[in-house]
C-alpha cells in the first residue's frame, strides 16, 4: 500500500508530461477516454449496481445514493461533459494583458497549469471523470481519492482514464487513483505543501471544513448550498411556478438545489397557495413562517435552523418578506454564498438584487439548478468556490491555471 509521499510522488513526477502536451495530444486523450465510456459502459454499470447495493446495506442517504447513481444516462451525460471539455480553448500558454511600458518594453502574463491538484469528494463518481478531463485539459496532474461507498465504480474510471493517456505516451500518472480509504492518508497528503499545489475537497460540510482545518495546501472549497428564490411583487408567476418546482423538485439531493423560498408579501396570498400545492404533490414538506402557515394551514413550523439549513432532501422552508430589501438581508444572513435567484419583471429591482446579493451566482428568472459548471459553457467544473480568492463559482479550466508574468525586453537594464 503506497504511502502519502509515494502517491504524491508519482503525481508530481508526471505533471511536468502533460504540461508541455499539446492540445491536440490532450484532446486525443480526452476522445480516447470518452470512447473507453461508451465501451465499456456496461462494466461501469455493474460495478456502480454493487456499489449502490453495498451502500444500501450500510443505511447510506437517499441524497448520497442518489448521487452514488450511474446509470445509462447518467454515463452518457460524462461522455457529454467530455466532449465539451474537447471543444473548449485550451488555456495553458493564453498571454493576456500585454501592454508596452514607456521605456519599450512589453509587459504581460501568460497561463500556466497549477501542478498538482488532489481531490477528495464523497460518493459522486462523475467527479472522477469530471474532474480528471478537466485536469487533463489544463495541463495538470492530479490526485484522485473518491468516498469508500463508490470504490468499484470509481476504480473503472479511473482504469480507464489511466489507460486513455497511456494511450498517448504520457506517464497514466498524470491522474493517480487513491483505492485507500483511510482518512489518516488524506490528512497525510494534505499537509505536503511542496508536493501538491491545490485542494479540492467535495462533500459535506463536516468534510471540507475537516479538510480547511488540517491542510497546510491552499483549499478551494464551499461548505454548503442554502441556495435562495425570491419571488418578488413584479414576478410573472406562471414563470415563478415553473422555476421554483424545478429548483427544488428536479434533483433535491445536490448544492444548488433551493433550499429557501422568499415571496414578497404582495403577492404572497395569490403565489403560495397553488405552489404550495404544486410542491405537496411532489413531496415536498414545507417548513413556513407565520404568514406562510396561514396561507398554508398545512405547512410546518418553520425554527430559525431552518432558514440556515441545507436540506438537500424534499423539504423546503418558506418566507414571506415585506420588500426587496429584507430579502436580500435575509440571504446575507443566512446564506451560504452558493446561488441565488430572483424572479421578477421589474428591471430596477433585478439589478439591484443582482449587485447587491454577494452569492457566487446571482439570477434572474432563472433555476438555482442551473448554477454548474456545465450549465455556464465550462465543459464540467471541479467543483464551487465560494472563497473568493483564485475563484469564485463553479470553476473550470481557467479556474486550474495560474498567471505568471513575462516581459519582453531589447538589452533592457534597470537604471
Amino acid at each position: 500500500m503506497s504511502s502519502a509521499i509515494e502517491i504524491a510522488l508519482r503525481a508530481k513526477e508526471a505533471k511536468s508530461e502533460i504540461a508541455r502536451a499539446d492540445t491536440i495530444t490532450k484532446n486525443k486523450i480526452l476522445s480516447k477516454i470518452s470512447q473507453l465510456l461508451e465501451t465499456r459502459k456496461e462494466e461501469i454499470i455493474y460495478a456502480n449496481k454493487q456499489d449502490l447495493e453495498n451502500a444500501e446495506k450500510n443505511g447510506i442517504s437517499k441524497a448520497l445514493l442518489d448521487r452514488l447513481k450511474l446509470d445509462e444516462k447518467r454515463i452518457k451525460g460524462l461522455i457529454n461533459s467530455v466532449e465539451e471539455v474537447i471543444k473548449l480553448p485550451d488555456p495553458v500558454g493564453e498571454i493576456v494583458e500585454m501592454r508596452r511600458r514607456p521605456n519599450g518594453m512589453l509587459v504581460g502574463r501568460m497561463r500556466i497549469p497549477l501542478g498538482v491538484v488532489f481531490a477528495i469528494y464523497e460518493a459522486r463518481p462523475n467527479v472522477t471523470v469530471d474532474i480528471a478531463s478537466l485536469c487533463i485539459k489544463s495541463g495538470n496532474a492530479v490526485i484522485l481519492r473518491g468516498g469508500s461507498e463508490a470504490i468499484r465504480t470509481n476504480s473503472i474510471l479511473a482504469k480507464i482514464i489511466r489507460e486513455a493517456i497511456a494511450s498517448e505516451g504520457i506517464n497514466p500518472d498524470v491522474v493517480v487513483f487513491v483505492d485507500n480509504p483511510s482518512y489518516e492518508l488524506v490528512l497525510e497528503l494534505i499537509k505536503l505543501e511542496d508536493m501538491i499545489d491545490l485542494v479540492i475537497p467535495r462533500g459535506g460540510e463536516k468534510l471540507i471544513r475537516a479538510i480547511s482545518e488540517n491542510s497546510r495546501v491552499p483549499v478551494l472549497k464551499h461548505y454548503k448550498g442554502v441556495c435562495h428564490i425570491f419571488v418578488d411583487e413584479y414576478a410573472d408567476l406562471e414563470k415563478a411556478y415553473k422555476i421554483c418546482l424545478n429548483a427544488k423538485v428536479q434533483r433535491p439531493s445536490v448544492c444548488n438545489a433551493m433550499e429557501t423560498l422568499l415571496v414578497h408579501k404582495n403577492i404572497a396570498e395569490k403565489f403560495l397557495p397553488k405552489m404550495g400545492e404544486l410542491f405537496r404533490e411532489n413531496g415536498v414538506e414545507i417548513r413556513g413562517c407565520e404568514i406562510t402557515r396561514k396561507i398554508l394551514p398545512y405547512a410546518k413550523p418553520a425554527t430559525e435552523d431552518d432558514w440556515y439549513a441545507e436540506y438537500l432532501d424534499l423539504i423546503l422552508a418558506v418566507r414571506v418578506v415585506g420588500s426587496l430589501d429584507e430579502a436580500i438581508e435575509h440571504i446575507r444572513k443566512y446564506g451560504s454564498s452558493h446561488t441565488e435567484s430572483i424572479i421578477t419583471e421589474n428591471y430596477s429591482n433585478a439589478m439591484k438584487f443582482i449587485r447587491e446579493v454577494d452569492s457566487s451566482s446571482v439570477m434572474v428568472n432563472a433555476s438555482t439548478r442551473l448554477a454548474d459548471g456545465y450549465e455556464y459553457g465550462l465543459g464540467a467544473e471541479v467543483g464551487i468556490s465560494t472563497t473568493k480568492i483564485h475563484a469564485y463559482g463553479p470553476m473550470g479550466l481557467e479556474g486550474l491555471t495560474t498567471l505568471k508574468w513575462i516581459l519582453f525586453g531589447n538589452g533592457h537594464i534597470r537604471e
